[in-house]
């Protein structure tokens, strides 16, 4: 097993340049064109693209998590200890906001800043719990099913849920501190955290306890009666 501190830099490392995908994309995007959904797209494209990316290279070091809701649910499982757990999700976050910064370094706006945009209401956390919910599901069934195809269905649910959730699919507390210090298209609002932050916390455990149901291995015939 790779030591914890290569685990915990690898998952600072991964959700900083997460992060600065989704944020520096949305600038972009933001400055080639007015029309919002080209730029939505030109959002989605390169995050899809950047977790097929993270999740091969860094996947082999840490798990490739760079999401607390992830961790969390890994805890809960007993797949990982609680004190790494800690650790990844304290790296997830001094990360995310590390890519936030980097990101307005590099488009040369101001580094620091605080997000006016506003994400709040009903709709945007229902659609949080799908969001997770249908992230954490896809990882635990795709772990059952195909786990060397991992990134390539991470990358591609991320993308559909970009276009199938009206929050445009967060489905990361990490990322959505981080996105809370940027006052551009990705951005969201410093008081609406808590709201999406609890969804997304909620949408993990509820695909946890449906994927432990729907994916367990049947238990096996022990005696004859039992097969008749």
């Amino acid at each position: 097993m790779v030591d914890l501190s290569r685990r915990i830099v690898a998952e600072a490392l991964g959700t900083a340049m997460l992060v600065a995908t989704v944020v520096g994309s949305g600038i972009m995007a933001d400055h080639l064109t007015h029309d919002t959904a080209l730029a939505l797209l030109g959002n989605t494209i390169p995050t899809g693209a950047i977790l097929v990316v993270l999740i091969t290279i860094l996947g082999p070091i840490s798990g490739a998590h760079f999401n607390p809701a992830v961790t969390l649910v890994f805890a809960l499982r007993r797949e990982i200890e609680t004190h790494t757990a800690v650790a990844y999700v304290l790296a997830q976050i001094v990360g995310g906001i590390a890519g936030t910064l980097l990101a307005h370094a590099m488009f040369e706006l101001p580094v620091l800043q605080v997000s006016q945009h506003v994400r709040t209401g009903n709709g945007q956390w229902v659609a949080e719990i799908v969001a997770t919910f249908g992230l954490v599901f896809t990882i635990l069934a795709g772990l059952r099913a195909r786990p060397d195809s991992i990134p390539w269905l991470v990358g591609l649910y991320i993308t559909a849920a970009y276009w199938f959730t009206a929050s445009t699919s967060f489905a990361n507390p990490a990322v959505a501190i981080a996105r809370a210090l940027s006052n551009t298209f990705a951005g969201i609002r410093p008081t609406d955290l808590p709201g999406f932050i609890v969804a997304e916390l909620l949408g993990a455990i509820i695909a946890t306890a449906l994927a432990g149901w729907l994916l367990a291995t049947p238990k096996p015939v022990t005696s004859l009666k039992a097969a008749e």
